[in-house]
């Protein structure tokens, strides 16, 4: 009895001080989209006692975001800044020997080309030891830590002008069949080249001339050679087939072709760097089962050997294999396996191809590396928690950086949960809900629908930031993985081939039956958002279903006529709707929401960076042209100087209040 009343009392106790320290924390503002710090890229040194990785964080009395490298001991007890330009720093790599540490960073002055930089960890500042008039985007240590390989983006003659304005630019010329991409611009004549560069001359000579685009070079262990991708052939522009290739460290060595691979190279990343074997005999690397299918395809591992044979060796697992690296006894591979609302680390075997998980749980894990003494370290995320470091001890993690705490102790996280709906035609649809941190069971709440942008993309196990500030604003906040998402295996992602806005705008509406049945959402308190391709399927919502009060639809289009030719991403367009002449009802279905607009009631935002070579603006104008056409209300937002991601600070609230603001107009 005496034993059970402590208990009770002590359980009471907790409580209250829960209760207490809830009450000290305020709610998620727009403010705190601009207050996380985003940790990545973990490198481990070659003894393992260190992580060298980047942290980007916003000024936002500057309006400007910057980016700096970081380190961390193993025992997570001694964090460094290491640089602090008021440029950026990111992709921090070590010496083979530990002595250096290597970074990017485009400090040396405004508007100048970014550098690779050099920094003695027994001393002194970061120093330059290139000096390209392009940038330089790339690079990996030769093993014995005397050379450098380098991938250097070609001069672009408009950066002179632009730096002196009294100059006039020179006009852009334009010859090729892919020639534009977000952030770069216009592509010209431009392409990416390898380059060696001597570490103690400074003396760079170019390994790969020509008219090919270079990247993800990885120097194998033995020193003797150089992997790389790159396509080649008549017109690489039009291929999506990219080859792995191999070159000695000479200049005057000419590649060779290993083999010729589908890989998405695109906006989902799943593409990487190909992996040596530590006997220098073999590659890892993912490669897509089926190149008609470019983004929806699913990323097999396939082991290439030198001689040209190769193994894909993840048939059985109908999930998709990012960012492979050899074991150090070469017997095993660790990968991400892309599970449903989840991203883990994994060791698959090498023969047989089985897998074995090393971390599990409701987690989203992306970014690792494996280095000396068996340790791993992992950038991981929970629902609840940003992005941070973790040392990987058997099938656990243990924190070593903690650059969120302070900030994430002071406000309210507000609860996430999964769940999942049927949809028409009876597939079952899973994603999340957030309600609002006051949240008072038996009350029907305004709700917003999320769309994630891709479309072969999903919503994870991960930090939410624009989630908890709806939800702090009152709102219940419903996401959906519909399909087109990845996570779910091939059958799943290409379930909208050529047919966007078909099952995935019902697979997300079965998501809002779900929570308006479950007495949660209120069906007269309706909105709908998202971003990209979230815009996109937005736009379909909309044209399809009258039942939404608002809508926000960022860099999006309603008319894939007005997208082709126009946007990145014309290879794209052509393997799935083939060309508008030639297949006009396509791209007619997939202008529905456009050539609909007239079915339109919602009240939308469309909003748009004006430098988006993604999405570009003109498809937002379209849509917001068409319902002030139809008198319905609407906005354009346009963000200046901003690509499909935007960038600045200020913007970035901006954004957010607009979100907020917009769905209080319309849905309280």
């Amino acid at each position: 009895m005496r034993y059970s009343l402590l208990a009770l009392l002590g359980a009471l106790a907790l409580t209250l001080n829960a209760h207490a320290a809830e009450s000290q924390q305020r709610l998620f503002t727009p403010d705190d989209v601009n207050a996380l710090h985003e940790v990545s890229d973990p490198q481990l040194s070659p003894d393992g006692e260190w992580v060298a990785y980047s942290v980007r964080t916003s000024d936002v009395q500057k309006d400007e975001r910057n980016t700096h490298v970081w380190m961390t001991n193993w025992a997570g007890t001694r964090t460094v800044q290491l640089t602090n330009s008021k440029e950026s720093e990111d992709s921090p790599r070590w010496s083979p020997d530990g002595r250096y540490l290597a970074f990017l960073s485009g400090r040396i002055g405004d508007d100048e080309p970014e550098q690779l930089w050099l920094m003695d960890r027994t001393g002194g500042e970061g120093q330059p030891i290139t000096s390209f008039k392009g940038d330089v985007l790339d690079y990996a240590w030769s093993p014995d830590g005397k050379r450098i390989v380098l991938v250097v983006m070609d001069e672009d003659p408009s950066r002179e002008a632009e730096k002196d304005k009294e100059k006039t630019a020179p006009p852009i010329v334009i010859d090729r069949y892919y020639f534009k991409e977000d952030e770069t611009g216009y592509l010209g004549a431009l392409r990416r080249h390898l380059y060696l560069l001597d570490v103690a001359t400074r003396k760079t000579e170019i390994l790969t001339p020509g008219n090919f685009d270079e990247a993800w070079p990885s120097w194998s262990p033995d020193g003797s050679q150089i992997a790389f991708v790159s396509k080649r052939g008549a017109d690489p522009d039009r291929s999506n087939d990219n080859g792995l290739y191999v070159v000695a460290p000479r200049a005057g060595s000419e590649p060779r072709l290993i083999t010729l691979f589908h890989g998405d190279a695109g906006d989902s990343g799943w593409m990487t760097t190909p992996a040596w074997r530590p006997d220098s005999r073999a590659l890892a690397l993912t490669v897509a089962d089926d190149p008609k299918l470019i983004y929806y395809a699913q990323q097999e591992l396939m082991i290439a050997n030198l001689d040209g044979s190769t193994r894909i060796i993840t048939q059985a697992i109908d999930r998709n294999v990012i960012s492979p690296r050899w074991s150090g006894d070469g017997k095993s591979i660790y990968a991400f396996i892309e599970d449903d609302r989840n991203q883990h680390l994994v060791r698959i075997d090498a023969e047989n191809g089985r897998l074995a998980r090393i971390l599990e749980g409701r987690r989203e894990t992306t970014a690792f590396d494996a280095g000396s003494r068996n340790r791993i370290v992992v950038l991981d995320s929970t629902v609840d928690r940003p992005e941070e470091l973790f040392a990987v001890e058997g099938r656990k993690v243990r924190p070593l950086t903690h650059h969120n705490d302070e900030w994430l102790a002071g406000v309210r996280v507000a609860p996430v949960e999964e769940i999942s709906a049927v949809s028409k035609d009876g597939t079952r649809i899973h994603g999340f809900m957030v309600k609002p941190p006051d949240y008072v069971a038996g009350q029907k709440y305004p709700t917003v629908l999320q769309i994630h942008g891709g479309p072969v993309s999903q919503y994870a196990n991960a930090f939410m930031p624009l989630w908890q500030v709806l939800a702090s604003q009152g709102f219940v906040v419903i996401a959906a993985n519909p399909r087109g998402s990845s996570g779910r295996g091939e059958e799943f992602s290409k379930g909208i081939w050529a047919e966007w806005g078909g099952r995935d705008t019902e697979d997300v509406l079965s998501i809002v039956d779900y929570v308006v049945a479950q007495g949660i959402a209120d069906p007269n308190r309706l909105g709908v958002g998202g971003w990209s391709y979230g815009g996109i399927l937005t736009n379909f919502v909309i044209s399809k279903d009258t039942r939404f009060k608002a809508a926000t639809s960022g860099a999006s289009t309603g008319n894939a006529l007005a997208g082709y030719g126009t946007d990145m991403y014309v290879r794209e367009y052509e393997a799935e709707l083939g060309t508008p002449w030639k297949n006009l009802d396509s791209y007619l279905r997939n202008a529905y929401p456009l050539l609909h607009a007239d079915q339109i009631k919602t009240p939308t935002l469309f909003l748009c960076g004006d430098k988006d070579f993604n999405v570009p603006l003109l498809n937002s104008e379209q849509m917001y042209q068409a319902l002030r056409s139809t008198g319905v209300d609407t906005q354009l937002i346009i963000y200046p100087d901003q690509f499909h991601g935007l960038r600045k600070p200020s913007y970035l609230k901006d954004r957010a209040q607009r979100y907020v603001a917009w769905f209080h107009k319309y849905l309280h």
